[in-house]
């Protein structure tokens, strides 16, 4: 019989999943390997461009809803491509007519198309609009810890450091400062940008991240539906670890079975 271990929901405002993985919706070859891969991801929130995805505005072409229906999935749209807070807080609204007042989204403001990286100046003014707005702000920044508490203090509701620069594969390059913000959060941390395979998943999650967003990781995988799995395994692995606590590091060797009551030959 499998042992069954208790772990409180990630709550994100005021909603609670089981699922500590959110997945991506771009770079598949088509919708059927996207739905089959998000599937396969175990993911209960899911995310997508709003200024790059059908949900209906096209009545000819593809429909994420179709695949991604929301009866099944918590959507998540984000402001991917967005270079200035006025857009952003622009694209939010679109996303909320398009989804009968939905208010939950994930804010991101970038600074160049070369780095991907966030313009934090943006990022602030477009997040403090949007929660003026009514608007559940989960948000995309640097891995700055000062930063973070400042968008926290606004009132977003989980702050999303990168660990690499978006799509870069690199994984997690500045641990110390994401356990910073790890240390300093009372709202949930989730590690947006950069995990390129499982172990970088399960190392956000082992440093006490409350959960990990991706999408080039599985689309760009030989085999996305394989690797969507794995993801969920890794998460759910390193979240186990950081609730069993790991052992601590010794300088010297230490025999994993005892000398006392051996058996001497």
């Amino acid at each position: 019989m499998t042992q069954q271990f208790n772990d409180s929901p990630l709550t994100l405002a005021g909603q609670t999943f089981h699922s500590r993985l959110l997945v991506g919706t771009g770079k598949y070859k088509d919708m059927q390997e996207t739905g089959e891969a998000i599937a396969a991801s175990g993911a209960e929130i899911v995310t997508f461009a709003v200024r790059r995805t059908n949900l209906g505005q096209d009545a000819e072409g593809p429909n994420l809803l179709d695949v991604v229906p929301p009866s099944r999935y918590t959507l998540l749209p984000n402001t991917a491509g967005c270079y200035t807070a006025k857009d952003a807080v622009r694209t939010c609204r679109l996303a909320r007519e398009l989804l009968d007042g939905h208010k939950l989204v994930k804010l991101e403001v970038l600074g160049d198309e070369t780095t991907l990286y966030p313009n934090v100046m943006e990022t602030l003014k477009a997040a403090e609009t949007l929660l003026a707005d009514g608007f559940d702000v989960m948000v995309y920044t640097s891995d700055d810890p000062i930063v973070a508490r400042e968008l926290e203090a606004m009132g977003c509701c989980a702050i999303m450091p990168l660990g690499s620069l978006i799509g870069s594969g690199h994984g997690i390059q500045n641990p110390h400062n994401l356990r910073l913000i790890v240390e300093q959060s009372r709202v949930p941390v989730l590690v947006d940008a950069g995990i390129g395979t499982a172990s970088d998943a399960a190392m956000a999650m082992e440093m006490g991240c409350d959960g990990v967003l991706l999408n080039s990781a599985i689309a760009h995988a030989r085999e996305p539906l394989r690797m969507a799995r794995a993801m969920q395994l890794a998460v759910q692995a390193g979240r186990d670890a950081f609730l069993s606590g790991r052992m601590p590091r010794r300088q010297s060797a230490e025999p994993s079975s005892p000398f006392a009551g051996r058996i001497n030959g």
